[in-house]
């Protein structure tokens, strides 16, 4: 087992962190559910909750998790245990980590099946699969890629490919390099939707939509939703960000790095927001739909627009490598772990954990087809994983985390971790404390 004394690979620099982990957080959530729980939840309202919870529970969540990585210099397990030590207290509280990394390999286990219907709408985009579709063929070419299991384990099998392909070649000529270009990437595709949405006709409706603060639109649910996005979002109790922070280097601002990624992330968020809601009203269609408003709704509104067929691939293009930075970053915490506790090669761990990954994400796909019928209390095995991770294993982690933190440690742990002066360091301790813990 790796110890804590031995030096342990570094991001190239603050920027390549800094890359990696708002790819973490973009992913889909920010493109493909931010848009539609702000529409169903009332726009501009909803916005300027979320973004409140993101400096309140987000970012001081967010800064706790990169310092425990940083100070452990391990995966989740392995971190938290030497931190706890460190603090003398019990190794039970290495569990937290367990958890962490158990929930963003479970996450991953049905997220690489979402992701698989990105690079699935691509490919149509490409090759014209969906020129001249309705809207009653639409839904049935959504429901048919899902009935297909060659079909959709393809696509999801690709997704897992792509992900090891990249962990396998390492923290710096694989992550760090793979980030620096489809970030980016990422950013000026979402720069030209945007573009394309201002002679849609609808960005104005878009922009009211999105930043008209209309307090009576807003109910209790939706304050509820905003707080949990806000959490989730930043890729949170995953073990993803923790894992990328045992990376970071000594000098770099563990506060100003972490604002840094969640100003990047919610850039990310309205940025698609301002790319998808102008095609939408366009096309007089609900901004309120749900997870039918990309693979439904967006592509008849490409369609019936000049250019629409090319904007409609490079959005799935965007929305693929969304997909494809999140799942690097979930896989990365059970290969750190694998590496520096069972002596396996990067290359080994990664392509062992992908074969289990693909074992456990073929069943969550023939939740779609051929296992729709297998339910346990109501729920398919994609239900259960996605219910247990983000109701219980996320919420619970995430909770752990903070008590440990504001609770438990010394308190000179993370006041010399964090390198903060005394008032924002109190600020912190009282966020971690008091408010983290509604998240």
């Amino acid at each position: 087992m790796a110890s804590s004394g031995q030096p342990r690979i570094q991001w190239l620099g603050r920027w390549g962190f800094m890359l990696a982990a708002t790819g973490s957080a973009v992913g889909l959530g920010n493109i493909w559910k931010f848009p539609y729980i702000t529409g169903e939840y009332g726009g501009g309202a909803f916005v300027l909750v979320y973004l409140a919870c993101i400096l309140a529970v987000g970012v001081p969540v967010m800064m706790t998790e990169i310092a425990f990585g940083r100070r452990g210099r391990g995966s989740p397990i392995d971190a938290i245990r030497r931190v706890v030590n460190e603090s003398g207290r019990s190794s039970m509280w290495s569990l937290i980590g367990w958890m962490a990394m158990l929930c963003g390999f479970m996450v991953l286990s049905f997220y690489v099946v979402v992701a698989g219907w990105s690079f699935s709408y691509l490919w149509k985009m490409l090759t014209g699969g969906l020129a001249g579709t309705s809207v009653d063929e639409m839904a049935a070419v959504f429901g048919a890629n899902n009935a297909n299991p060659i079909t959709l384990g393809g696509w999801s099998t690709l997704v897992t490919l792509l992900t090891m392909i990249i962990v396998g070649k390492g923290v710096q000529e694989g992550i760090e390099k793979s980030v620096s270009w489809m970030m980016p990437g990422l950013v000026l595709m979402l720069v030209l939707l945007i573009g394309f949405g201002m002679f849609s006709g609808g960005f104005g409706d878009a922009v009211d939509f999105l930043f008209s603060f209309k307090a009576g639109s807003l109910s209790s649910e939706g304050m509820l939703a905003a707080l949990g996005h806000a959490f989730f979002t930043l890729s949170l109790a995953s073990g993803a960000i923790l894992t990328y922070g045992s990376y970071l280097p000594k000098d770099a601002s563990i506060g100003r790095t972490t604002l840094s990624v969640a100003v990047a992330d919610t850039v990310v968020a309205l940025m698609a927001g301002l790319a998808i809601f102008p095609v939408i009203f366009a096309n007089g269609m609900d901004p309120g739909e749900g997870p039918g408003l990309l693979f439904m709704s967006l592509p008849l509104a490409f369609q019936a627009m000049p250019l629409g067929t090319l904007f409609g691939a490079l959005f799935f293009l965007m929305l693929s490598m969304a997909a494809l930075t999140s799942s690097i970053s979930m896989v990365e915490a059970t290969v750190s772990w694998l590496c520096d506790n069972k002596g396996m090669s990067r290359k080994s761990a990664s392509w062992a954990t992908g074969i289990v990954l693909w074992l456990i994400s073929t069943l969550a796909m023939l939740s779609f087809n051929l296992g729709a019928d297998w339910t346990l209390a109501g729920k398919n095995f994609f239900d259960w994983l996605d219910y247990l991770t983000s109701r219980w294993m996320m919420p619970l982690g995430g909770l752990g985390m903070v008590l440990l933190a504001g609770f438990v440690l010394k308190s000179e742990t993370f006041r010399d971790e964090l390198g903060l002066a005394p008032l924002p360091y109190t600020l912190w301790l009282a966020m971690v404390r008091y408010v983290s813990p509604l998240g």
